[in-house]
């Protein structure tokens, strides 16, 4: 048995006997998640939670000054920003803003890779953004987290990877373990986090081009476009006649001959929404 069957079969049995080490939300968003659940949480409340990291109020307030959300008056404080944006969206976006902490590298072996998955995560949740702005029925800020975890499957990979260095060498050999293991490994994770069955489909359907959403569009539809059209101007790229066959495209209504950043009317809207993870 190779290494690579070794590792894939380690994985494997961990994940089916609930083993697997699976990361964790940072405290704040889970904090944020639980008053958020409470019908009788106040303003005040929410604020003081999201205070005590001083990173991510600052990012939230530039946030709700941003074109993306900005009102007539300029925002200047947390409670304002949660007035502002309401409890759900803040929500969203707090789990958003700190997912990053998560994709920190604890040695050189990974740094490169997590940077890379974390750059391509935030580029998957801009388009996304983008493309659900111009659906009814999709909140943008659901599809911005969508687009965030729906790789999120591939950190605990890496992790149980970093000792074996041989494997962390042999690029070819770990990709190949990822692309068979990490959307079931997404999908335990985000079961293990209370996520909504919206988001867990994200992450355990994204790669079926197959798909048909009974009740589309929907989060799937959304980041799998996402994903096709991150792919365009690369040797990943599918022809026209390929994507007009895939079942989100049709519900989306997309034209299978333009990236959406490419779009005039949408290259702010794109480069807004990367701005948010400070690109």
């Amino acid at each position: 048995m190779t290494e690579q069957e070794a590792f894939y079969k380690e994985i494997l049995t961990d994940l089916e006997n609930g083993t697997l080490v699976l990361p964790t939300l940072p405290e704040v968003a889970l904090r944020v998640r639980d008053v958020v659940d409470d019908p009788d949480v106040t303003t005040a409340q929410l604020a003081d939670i999201i205070v005590t990291d001083a990173a991510l109020s600052t990012r939230l307030i530039k946030v709700a000054n941003s074109p993306l959300y900005r009102g007539r008056n300029a925002i200047e404080n947390i409670q304002m920003a949660v007035g502002r944006l309401g409890q759900t969206l803040i929500r969203n976006l707090v789990t958003s803003l700190v997912m990053e902490q998560m994709f920190q590298a604890t040695s050189n072996r990974l740094d490169k890779r997590l940077h890379d998955l974390w750059e391509y995560s935030t580029e998957i949740s801009a388009i996304s953004q983008v493309l659900a702005s111009k659906q009814s029925g999709i909140k943008t800020d659901e599809a911005m987290l969508a687009g965030l975890i729906h790789a999120v499957g591939i950190l605990p990979i890496l992790m149980k990877a970093e000792d074996k260095p041989e494997l962390i060498r042999d690029t070819a050999a770990l990709d190949s373990v990822i692309n068979n293991l990490y959307t079931r490994v997404g999908e335990a994770i985000l079961k293990s986090w209370d996520f909504p069955e919206s988001l867990i489909a994200v992450a355990a359907e994204h790669n079926n081009l197959e798909r048909d959403s009974e009740n589309g569009p929907d989060l799937v539809d959304i980041v799998q476009v996402a994903i096709l059209q991150s792919h365009y101007h690369t040797d990943k790229a599918l022809s026209e006649e390929e994507l007009e066959n895939i079942p989100a495209f049709k519900k989306l209504g997309v034209d299978t001959k333009l990236s959406v950043v490419e779009l005039d009317e949408n290259s702010d809207e794109y480069a807004e929404a990367m701005a948010l993870f400070g690109f």
